[in-house]
């Protein structure tokens, strides 16, 4: 009797979990699917769609979402074949944007979120987490009398850093773009796993990397903004107006040095962004050319189109000469081919050529896209603090 029931109760309990469980898990529907000839394979099931489309970051910037082919209930779409990368991706469905229901792998991108796909491969091998020294990331809180508030920055540390406590490091300082925050690099980077890995192999000088928030009216990132916290906002959140280039120098880098083993010199400071942070990157270098031997713009150019209406020729060609007085050990600047912000690099570049600024130059496949700013950065580490 003790035998029926149990096998009676087992029999109601798989009833009921196949009921509730969402028809992509009851089904086993494998998304994505990495294949053997280096394609990949999404899948959805939707069988009451009338449209389900794709959107992924192997495509160029301005590429249109790609339909996907429905077979009885089930929708898939194959790529050609992709090199190992950090990849992300949605569904849209009648236009509703969505996350692959098929895949727990998924990260926040400013207000949106994305899935996300590593395939095999020797870039994203430098992205994945590997059986080597790890070093930790910190969320900080600290005072910014310049902005009027208590702000967050999250700091990684390097493998030896709480072991040898007589040692110093030198410090990156390390630029978000558009839309992103504190989290930015951190998740989406991903820096702790890049610094690691490349470490391990030899490859960099430890050093501590701190990513601040580049938007001067926040906090911090949005799940971690203090109660009743209003946020004030403008054209592009501000990120033109010179603020937050103002509260790195006067708050953040006296922080940093004050609360790490750091050294404090210009030697020991590199600076580096995308986008928005690369061109943060230039306002603040520009700026104080004595502050950093070591500079990294990526995929951002001269914006003299007077776009946040305080471009200033002359004064900028005077910043450059100071900063070519300063001779900074490495100007370096990187840019995709198919980047929407291509010929801002070219005329950064002939103005640079222009007033003898020497920079390293380097142009690779793409677009604006974090396959780039992790590759950029992977490059770039190697060559701070030789």
């Amino acid at each position: 009797m003790k035998k029926i029931f149990l096998q009676s109760a087992f029999s109601v309990t798989m009833l009921l979990i196949t009921f509730f469980l969402p028809a992509q898990v009851r089904q086993a529907i494998i998304s994505p699917q990495v294949n053997a000839d280096q394609t990949i394979t999404f899948r959805l099931k939707a069988p009451n769609a009338v449209s389900v489309k794709i959107k992924g970051t192997w495509m160029k910037d301005n590429d249109p979402q790609v339909s996907m082919v429905k077979t009885d209930s089930i929708w898939s779409y194959t790529t050609d074949k992709l090199q190992g990368d950090f990849y992300r991706y949605n569904f849209y469905i009648d236009g509703v944007e969505i996350l692959d229901p098929s895949n727990v792998l998924a990260e926040r991108a400013g207000t949106r979120y994305e899935s996300i796909i590593i395939p095999t491969g020797d870039q994203s091998g430098l992205y994945t987490l590997h059986d080597v020294p790890h070093g930790s990331v910190s969320a900080v809180w600290y005072n910014s009398p310049t902005l009027g508030m208590k702000r967050r920055m999250m700091v990684y540390t390097p493998p030896s850093y709480l072991e040898n406590t007589n040692t110093k490091y030198p410090v990156l300082y390390l630029l978000h773009g558009a839309g992103g925050d504190e989290n930015a690099w951190i998740a989406r980077g991903p820096v702790s796993a890049i610094m690691d890995n490349l470490v391990a192999a030899n490859k960099v000088k430890e050093m501590i990397v701190v990513v601040t928030n580049g938007y001067p009216e926040q906090p911090a990132a949005p799940n971690y903004i203090p109660a009743g916290f209003i946020a004030q906002t403008g054209e592009a959140n501000n990120m033109g107006n010179g603020r937050f280039e103002e509260s790195l120098v006067k708050d953040v880098i006296p922080f940093i040095e004050k609360r790490y083993r750091v050294y404090t010199d210009k030697m020991n400071r590199a600076i580096a962004g995308f986008s928005m942070g690369g061109l943060q990157t230039q306002h603040i270098t520009n700026a104080n050319p004595d502050l950093f031997d070591y500079i990294g713009v990526m995929s951002m150019g001269l914006m003299d189109n007077n776009r946040f209406g305080n471009y200033n020729k002359e004064e900028h060609t005077r910043q450059i000469k100071s900063l070519v007085a300063a001779r900074p050990k490495l100007y370096w600047i990187g840019i995709g081919k198919d980047d929407f912000l291509y010929n801002s690099v070219v005329n950064l570049r002939k103005k640079y050529d222009e007033d003898g600024l020497k920079y390293e130059y380097h142009e690779s496949t793409g677009g604006h896209t974090w396959s780039n700013w992790s590759l950029y950065l992977t490059e770039l580490a190697p060559k701070f603090f030789k």
